[in-house]
């Protein structure tokens, strides 16, 4: 069978990249095309510094950089290397930093990333131009290092190139081509080139490209800022020309600042400047003609700061001065990580673009296996294309979003710590009720959600008195947390509580097809009655966990889908019948839902209902309409929680007044509002799983403790033939339980056994209910209930035994009161 023919746009290190990756797996009729010369294109690679650290709090990130740096030490290039292991430092002068290194050294472990923390004479000792007095300490990894990307990128051209594919400089694509609903080639300044896909890697041209064919590619061209000293009298004669460097790359973040060696100078990278956000149709304006387009003109007086805090740090700095600088251009996001993937209103045309030359092999490998296999080798869910909300793709939020990511780039960000600009732009129905409570904020896909509410701060007291236990925590754990959420979840426990689950993403599949649609792409049985409520597992064709969903039948024809989010509702738009026999809307914004979940949950809601709602008539997994008081609602008995209760969904327009309903029911029962860290803590105690963060496409349904979601004697669904192929996982996703009460994680902490480390945590929390820190962990399937294990947590070793699922109500007799 004829193979498609390719053409990529830019021959920069990800262009070249992605060309070697794809024709090393037999698609060789390929065509990369630059606007400016070839392998100094004039883009972002051309002038890149090259560092490449490794150690990324993205699982994803770091493999696309650990593949990077493997396959890069492997290429050969006339004029030198492409990759010199020279070893990374990362250095700390606040006490804050020494803390996020040793976060980052635990990140490195749970990755597979060797590295070690070191003191000041050590890091001394590796890179003697430090001055030792001012640091605490340094992270090293020895396999980080320098990537001289032209090089790495003649390289692997010449290996495509051995394998039929063409490269052709100064040939500017003025216009993707169409024809008959996909992608056919690509107009250059040249010519028409026919091509059956076309991959966008045109770096920070990249999204001006894309809006020629309609589609929103995140990104904000950023200049940053590079210098190079005079010569340095103690590098003399440590270096020759050819291998340019010896020492390690090195990091001082707390001044936003990295270093490398230019053979007898420093390299100087600075990110503490003013945000120089570049406007493209100034820059193709300016810059017609010119061989580096990406370097705009240094401006020394934002550099100034630079290398006075450059000289504080290495005083050899002191007796030279900046000989040479430029402001380059690189693509920010506004998460910081790449865009990839396949447009989805025209099919053939894919973009890998806001890569850095850290990551640009590993990107390309998993680009190449998508292309070519239809599926990427490790997950890439957190760099799709279409992971981002609509209000995500406006190009205000575009823009002040990556702003924000240029400007944190070396920031100490804690994993509850959200954006401060564009807040409140999705709010639910009973958001000025969240407010009269005190409620503090979360954000997540543009929602305001609740994480706890003031107004609880007095039954956290009564609970204290009562004897109940509220363990401190660290600076560190105890930032964006509060006590008060141990008393929501305990109060939940005991009585009963109202959680607003309006960004609970939801779809409406509907049509005479959506059953056989849902049945095809999901591994439950789904042909069940009218009123029937699923969990399932949406799959890839390797039988990685794309999404998990809960499907309720509200008609014969119509289905209820509560989603995980954008990336879902791409996977269903991709596959709905052409005969139009199914439709699908995103119906999240236009309803809202209350979770109403407690012992006396019953007791609250029965009153305003007309229908029987005792667990004889209205049972577990299954779903009502109805009213609640004059409001017409649809109920799911489902708790997330593992308590009795429901998901309680009405239009948007009704949501003010079914808060209010409730919540005047509720005052006898003495319900409280709860937020998002309480309905973490319970979820965990339940042994429910977060898709995204304790299971991903990187795993099968068995290891992740969701088999019982697999239906062997359903008809073909994707995947299916995956799973009964896979032999017994190696790693199973367990439930472990701290030993002191105090112990805390918050999420990516390696897990040992015996020394050795051999998994990481996913989620954490304290459970209200049994009064120790909670874990789910990726372990080795040989450590089951019972297994000691240790959590690094800040460098601190947290001894927990692994614990048989659920850790509370195993019997599951709460939710089927």
């Amino acid at each position: 069978m004829a193979h498609p023919k390719i053409v990529i746009i830019g021959a920069g290190i990800v262009g070249t990249s992605l060309a070697e990756e794809i024709t090393a797996r037999g698609w060789t009729d390929l065509t990369v095309l630059d606007r400016g010369p070839l392998f100094a294109t004039g883009g972002s690679s051309s002038h890149a510094p090259g560092l490449v650290f490794q150690t990324n709090p993205s699982k994803t990130m770091t493999e696309f950089a650990r593949y990077t740096t493997e396959k890069f030490t492997a290429l050969d290039h006339p004029q030198g290397w492409a990759f010199a292991s020279l070893g990374g430092l990362e250095v700390a002068t606040t006490p804050e930093r020494w803390r996020d290194l040793h976060r980052k050294a635990g990140w490195a472990q749970s990755w597979g990333i060797r590295g070690r923390l070191l003191g000041p004479a050590e890091c001394a000792a590796l890179h003697p131009l430090i001055d030792r007095e001012r640091i605490l300490g340094g992270f090293h990894t020895p396999s980080d290092g320098l990537a001289n990307a032209v090089r790495a990128a003649a390289a692997q051209a010449r290996l495509a190139t051995a394998r039929g594919a063409r490269f052709r400089g100064h040939q500017d694509v003025l216009e993707i081509v169409e024809r008959g609903g996909r992608v056919a080639g690509v107009r250059t300044s040249e010519g028409f080139v026919a091509a059956d896909i076309v991959v966008c890697a045109a770096g920070f041209w990249g999204a001006e490209l894309a809006k020629k064919v309609g589609l929103v590619v995140p990104l904000v061209p950023m200049a940053h800022q590079y210098a190079r000293s005079g010569p340095i009298a103690a590098l003399a004669g440590r270096n020759s020309e050819l291998g340019e460097a010896s020492l390690p790359i090195l990091r001082h973040q707390d001044q936003d600042l990295y270093f490398r060696e230019h053979v007898d100078r420093i390299g100087i990278g600075y990110y503490g400047h003013r945000p120089m956000p570049v406007d493209m149709a100034d820059l193709a304006a300016a810059t017609v003609g010119e061989a580096m387009p990406s370097m705009l003109p240094f401006t020394e007086e934002d550099f100034a700061p630079a290398w006075r805090e450059s000289a504080e740090l290495l005083p050899a700095l002191r007796d030279s001065k900046v000989e040479e600088g430029f402001n380059g251009i690189f693509s920010f996001t506004p998460d910081g990580l790449s865009v990839l993937g396949e447009h989805r209103d025209l099919p053939g045309f894919w973009v890998a673009e806001a890569v850095w030359v850290t990551h640009s092999a590993g990107v390309a490998r998993a680009t190449a296996q998508w292309i070519v296999d239809g599926v990427p080798g490790i997950d890439v869910h957190e760099c799709d294309l279409y992971r981002f909300e609509d209000v995500a793709r406006s190009a205000r939020f575009v823009q002040e979003t990556s702003t924000q990511a240029f400007v944190e780039v070396y920031d100490i960000i804690h994993p509850h710590q959200y954006r401060t600009a564009l807040r409140g732009l999705r709010t639910s129905p009973f958001h000025s009720r969240h407010r009269e409570l005190g409620a503090y904020f979360f954000e997540g896909g543009g929602w305001e959600r609740p994480a706890w509410y003031e107004a609880n701060a007095a039954l956290g007291q009564r609970l204290r008195d009562e004897g109940v236990p509220f363990p401190e925590r660290d600076d560190w754990s105890g930032r964006f947390w509060s006590p008060i959420s141990i008393a929501e979840a305990r109060w939940t426990r005991q009585r009963v509580a109202l959680y607003d689950m309006t960004p609970l993403t939801r779809y409406e599949l509907a049509g005479p097809g959506a059953l056989e649609l849902l049945r095809r792409l999901t591994t439950n049985k789904l042909d069940r009655s009218v009123g029937s409520v699923t969990y399932t597992l949406m799959l890839d064709e390797n039988g990685g966990i794309r999404s998990d969903l809960t499907v309720a039948r509200l008609a014969e024809h119509r289905f209820q889908v509560g989603a995980n989010g954008p990336l879902d509702f791409d996977r269903f738009s991709r596959q709905l019948p052409r005969d139009g026999s199914v439709t699908l809307r995103d119906i999240t914004g236009g309803t809202c839902c209350v979770g109403v979940w407690g012992p006396a949950a019953r007791e609250l809601v029965q009153p305003l209902c007309p229908d029987d709602l005792s667990h004889r008539a209205f049972k577990y997994f299954r779903a009502l309409r109805t009213h609640l008081g004059a409001i017409p609602v649809t109920m799911l008995r489902v708790s997330y929680v593992g308590e009795l209760g429901w998901e309680i969904y009405a239009s948007a327009e009704y949501g003010g007044a079914l808060w209010d309903l409730l919540w005047e029911a509720g005052r006898p029962h003495e319900a409280i509002a709860a937020g998002r860290i309480a309905f973490n803590s319970l979820r965990i105690e339940k042994g429910y799983r977060a898709w995204g963060t304790d299971m991903t496409a990187e795993h099968l349904p068995g290891a992740a403790g969701l088999d019982f979601a697999v239906r062997e004697d359903e008809t073909d669904f994707v995947g299916k033939d995956a799973l009964e192929q896979a032999g017994p996982p190696s790693k199973i996703l367990r439930s472990i339980v701290f030993d002191d009460p105090a112990a805390v994680a918050l999420g990516k902490e390696p897990v040992f056994v015996e020394g050795a480390c051999v998994g990481y945590v996913t989620s954490a929390a304290y459970s209200a209910t049994i009064g120790r820190g909670i874990a789910y962990a990726w372990l080795p399937a040989t450590a089951g209930p019972g297994a000691r294990v240790e959590v690094d947590y800040l460098g601190t070793r947290h001894t927990a035994a692994v614990h048989a699922e659920p850790v509370v109500d195993p019997e599951m007799s709460l939710i089927r009161r």
